[in-house]
């Protein structure tokens, strides 16, 4: 992987893209920032007022004319506060090169969203599991809100789906890190996006907005028994089926959910580093919270080590967090994918062939 920072896609009609821009800067946005405003065609301007910007791009946007904006944000979960870009893509420039349409990047470098290092007791041996868990305890929380912020500001409903990844594209939702479902009875779009995009080789952002029906048709109109190699999943999930995918579509929505949640418990490696990476969090509290030079003895450790991203490539936990509004986020670290997720659950089904 390219480990780069995180990257945030949503799918929008384009006679509701503008409406779901605005709304996802209101949500973004420190009141009161710099706003800096460049349209492809090299219009721009930089304002604090969200009005000025709004009213610019609905003069230019169309045609290739795409919006490209950066400002600050505050993080809900740490935070934290770093620079953001939100970029909001014609359907003329989607056909060209699909993006999006809808794309939110946090943080100018890798580091400026993940933990580099992270502070230690001096005393007593270091432990890589319970360290790497503290980054993915540091970071998960940001990556939900931030993908929630870019797909459901507003109840609207105007996006239907989105997701995260670390990569530089919008892969097969099974292969991403976060994906938003607006509507839970539909999660087994997922699959169904998945299979369409590595069977047919589609590009998700061209086909996301498919209604199920319309991606039901195109799984079903592959050849009987046609497969898809699948990576990060155990052994007997190294590929995914067409009969698979199709029984999963007509699996109650309420039970696929269900063994989705089932799927989700943390193993036994991950368990076992909890009890220490809670102890490093409250270290991080109380050094948080002293006065400068005072607090715990600590030292500076590096997260980023071999060791710590296998860790969270093999055991990052998954969280199924159903929403209020009758949405659905799946969830992981961006070093892991969500497919062991999905294979599980579609093992205690019974679906996998």
């Amino acid at each position: 992987m390219s480990r780069s920072e995180p990257w945030f896609y949503a799918w929008c009609d384009e006679t509701e893209r503008l409406d779901a821009f605005a709304a996802a800067l209101l949500a973004l946005v420190n009141p009161g920032a710099l706003l800096s405003l460049m349209m492809s065609h090299q219009q721009g301007c930089e304002t604090r007022s969200v009005d000025e910007v709004l009213a610019m791009i609905h003069a230019h946007f169309g045609g290739t004319n795409n919006a490209h904006l950066g400002s600050g944000v505050r993080l809900s979960d740490s935070e934290r506060v770093m620079m953001f870009e939100l970029i909001c893509y014609t359907d003329e420039s989607e056909r060209l090169h699909p993006w999006g349409p809808l794309r939110l990047t946090a943080g100018e470098r890798r580091r400026d969203f993940f933990p580099y290092e992270i502070l230690v007791s001096t005393y007593g041996p270091r432990f890589v599991e319970a360290e790497a868990a503290v980054a993915y305890l540091l970071v998960q929380g940001d990556i939900e809100d931030l993908l929630l912020r870019l797909c459901a500001p507003d109840g609207s409903g105007r996006v239907p789906t989105g997701a995260c990844t670390d990569e530089e594209d919008w892969f097969a939702p099974v292969e991403m890190c976060a994906t938003y479902n607006a509507n839970a009875a539909e999660l087994a779009r997922d699959l169904a996006l998945s299979w369409v995009h590595l069977h047919d080789k589609e590009s998700v952002p061209r086909i996301a907005g498919m209604s199920l029906e319309t991606l039901h048709a195109r799984v079903d109109a592959a050849p009987r028994g046609a497969r898809v190699p699948m990576k990060g999943g155990s052994e007997l999930a190294g590929s995914l089926s067409r009969e698979t995918v199709l029984k999963a579509l007509a699996t109650p929505p309420a039970a696929l959910l269900d063994a989705l949640e089932a799927a989700a418990v943390p193993d036994d490696a991950w368990r076992a580093a909890e009890p220490k990476a809670h102890e490093i969090m409250e270290l991080l509290r109380q050094l948080d919270e002293a006065a400068e030079g005072e607090g715990p003895p600590a030292f500076r450790a590096k997260v980023m080590s071999p060791g710590h991203v296998r860790f969270l490539e093999e055991h990052a936990p998954f969280r199924v967090r159903r929403l209020p509004s009758g949405g659905v986020v799946l969830a992981t670290h961006p070093y892991r994918t969500l497919w062991p997720l999905w294979s599980d659950a579609l093992f205690v089904l019974g679906l996998m062939s």
